[in-house]
């Protein structure tokens, strides 16, 4: 079986999903950081599937209320919770460190309102700049305010 190129091998989607639950117990546990950044459990619905899916994810406030999210992942595509978020955008929620999932509602930026975001994320997390430097493909910055 062949895979698509810049696509995660069946070893490396298996650590994901093992790391991945190992950061959502952290996290509901009362501890949202990791290697120096703040992360939050984005709660989306599968595009195809309709499963629920939680995924730890890196943010940056944005406001009293809102965060900020890249869809890095690594690799030549965006990660599949960004398909998730876009295909059912009515279904996501975050959960922060030790509190309950609260329904947001994503709105990915563009011009002007990415840039600003992305000088606040990089300003946070120098490596995420270093990272998009490496990729040919542009990550999307989502903005999450709460319903």
């Amino acid at each position: 079986m062949t895979r698509e190129p810049g696509t995660p091998g069946a070893f490396s989607r298996w650590m994901q999903r093992t790391m991945n639950a190992r950061m959502n117990r952290r996290i509901r546990g009362g501890r949202g950081v990791a290697m120096g950044m703040d992360v939050l459990i984005l709660h989306t619905v599968g595009r195809r599937s309709g499963q629920p899916r939680e995924t730890p994810v890196m943010w940056v406030a944005d406001g009293d209320d809102a965060r900020l999210v890249v869809a890095s992942g690594g690799g030549s595509r965006h990660p599949d919770w960004h398909a998730n978020l876009t295909a059912h955008p009515d279904r996501v929620a975050v959960e922060l460190a030790g509190g309950e999932a609260v329904p947001v509602t994503p709105n990915q930026l563009d011009g002007a309102d990415r840039e600003r975001a992305w000088q606040r994320i990089t300003a946070a997390q120098p490596r995420l700049a270093k990272y998009q430097n490496k990729s040919d493909r542009r990550y999307p910055v989502i903005r999450l305010s709460p319903r």
